[in-house]
């Protein structure tokens, strides 16, 4: 077998595990989550470091742009966006609290907040859920296998069977996509 149909062979081993781990009622009690947070005008905010801060921004352009339908704007802000403030509050305060300063600026109790972070240990994402939980804001989890320190900071925990990060990133974006997929119909259809 090639190097990269072993790859793929490992890739899709990963979704199927994901299946069999069975994330339903997880990604129903999410999707429930979002719709009620932004049909009340309540924020979905996003936060994640390196490839997740990418993914925190594909999702944010998903749901505020369009994914499959026309609609209206929702509104969901990735919080690895801001440079300026992620500079500012990074160089002035440390880099472990540039989520939460955001969460704190933007968050209100009813929001939510995805918490995007592969192993479930990156000190920014632990210290925005805990600014939520502090707000009453939902704090949705997207991490690898365990879940890791995130977990019980969670209440609702999707987390990609899997130990190498690609692979748990690649979960990742199945699981976003499906989310942005059931948002957007069940906004879209009142």
């Amino acid at each position: 077998m090639s190097e990269l149909n072993d790859y793929l062979v490992r890739s899709a081993a990963a979704i199927t595990a994901m299946v069999e781990r069975d994330l339903t009622g997880e990604m129903e009690r999410a999707a429930s989550a979002v719709v009620t947070a932004l049909s009340s005008g309540k924020a979905l905010l996003i936060a994640g470091n390196g490839g997740s801060a990418s993914d925190a921004i594909h999702i944010a352009g998903e749901l505020v742009g369009r994914f499959l339908k026309e609609r209206k704007a929702y509104n969901v802000i990735a919080l690895p966006a801001n440079a300026a403030v992620l500079t500012a509050w990074g160089n002035d305060y440390g880099f472990d609290t540039v989520f939460s300063r955001q969460v704190e600026a933007h968050g209100a109790a009813g929001g939510v907040l995805l918490a995007i972070s592969t192993s479930g240990n990156s000190p920014s994402i632990l210290a925005a859920a805990e600014q939520a939980q502090m707000m009453d804001m939902t704090v949705i989890g997207l991490t690898g296998d365990t879940g890791g320190k995130l977990a019980p900071l969670c209440d609702i925990l999707l987390n990609v069977p899997s130990t190498s990060t690609p692979i748990i990133q690649q979960g990742h974006l199945c699981l976003y996509h499906y989310l942005c997929e059931v948002v957007e119909t069940r906004l879209s259809n009142g």
